[in-house]
C-alpha cells in the first residue's frame, strides 16, 4: 500500500507541474500514473477478496477510464465519455456502500443536507453549461449526491468514517472539474481539485481493507 501512496503523491506532484507548464504529454503520463496507483492501492488492500471490494474496484477502474477520457481538451466527445464513465463509477461506489448496510436516519439526514448543496451547485452551474450538456451534468450531480448520501448512511450504520470522507472529498473535487470546464479555466482548479480527487480515491481504495469480507 505504501508504494501506491508514494507513486500517487509523486505523480500528482508531477501532474501539477505539468498543468502549470501546460505540457499535454507530461499531464497524460502523470495523471494515468496517479490513476493506476489508486487501482494498485485497492488490489493491495484485497479488493478481489470481497463483494464490496470487487464492486469498488469496478468503480475505480471506471474512474481510471474517465481520467483517460478527460485528457481531451474542452467539451469534446472524449469529455462526454469521461462524464459517463465517472457517472457509472459513482453508481458502483453507491452500490458498494449499500452493500455494507445503511442506517435510515443517517441516510435521510445526509439526503437533506446533500440535496440542498447539490441544488445550490446546479444553480451555480446551469447558466454556464451548454444546452447539450445540461442533462448529463444534472444526472451526474444527482448520481454523485446519491453516492455521498449512501456513504453517510453506511458510516451511520457502522462503516469506517473513511468512506464518507472519501466520498465527500471526491464530490468537492468534481466541483473544480466543473469550474474548469464550464465556469473559469484557471490553475487553481487543478491545484485544489487534483490532490482532492486522487486523495479521495486512495481513501476509498484503502477502505476495502477496513471493511473486512463484506
Amino acid at each position: 500500500m505504501i508504494p501506491s501512496i508514494v507513486v500517487c503523491v509523486s505523480a500528482v506532484s508531477c501532474l501539477l507541474v505539468a498543468e502549470w507548464a501546460d505540457s499535454r504529454v507530461a499531464k497524460a503520463a502523470a495523471k494515468m500514473s496517479a490513476a493506476s496507483a489508486f487501482l494498485g492501492m485497492a488490489l493491495a488492500s484485497g479488493a478481489t477478496e470481497s463483494t464490496y471490494g470487487q464492486i469498488l474496484l469496478a468503480g475505480l477502474a471506471l474512474c481510471w477510464l474517465g481520467d483517460a477520457c478527460l485528457l481531451s481538451p474542452g467539451q469534446s466527445t472524449g469529455f462526454r465519455v469521461g462524464i459517463g464513465a465517472f457517472l457509472f463509477a459513482h453508481l458502483a461506489y453507491a452500490i458498494a456502500f449499500f452493500r455494507l448496510g445503511i442506517d435510515p436516519v443517517g441516510f435521510l439526514v445526509g439526503a437533506l443536507v446533500i440535496g440542498v448543496l447539490a441544488a445550490t451547485a446546479l444553480r451555480w452551474l446551469r447558466p454556464q453549461v451548454p444546452n447539450d450538456f445540461r442533462a448529463a451534468v444534472t444526472s451526474y450531480v444527482g448520481v454523485i449526491s446519491i453516492m455521498i448520501v449512501a456513504s453517510i448512511g453506511a458510516v451511520a450504520a457502522g462503516a469506517p468514517m473513511i468512506l464518507a470522507i472519501g466520498a465527500i472529498v471526491f464530490g468537492i473535487s468534481d466541483l473544480f472539474v466543473a469550474r474548469e470546464r464550464f465556469v473559469k479555466s484557471a490553475f487553481v482548479n487543478s491545484a485544489l481539485g487534483l490532490p482532492a480527487y486522487f486523495g479521495a480515491q486512495l481513501l476509498l481504495a484503502y477502505s476495502v481493507r477496513l471493511t473486512g469480507a463484506c
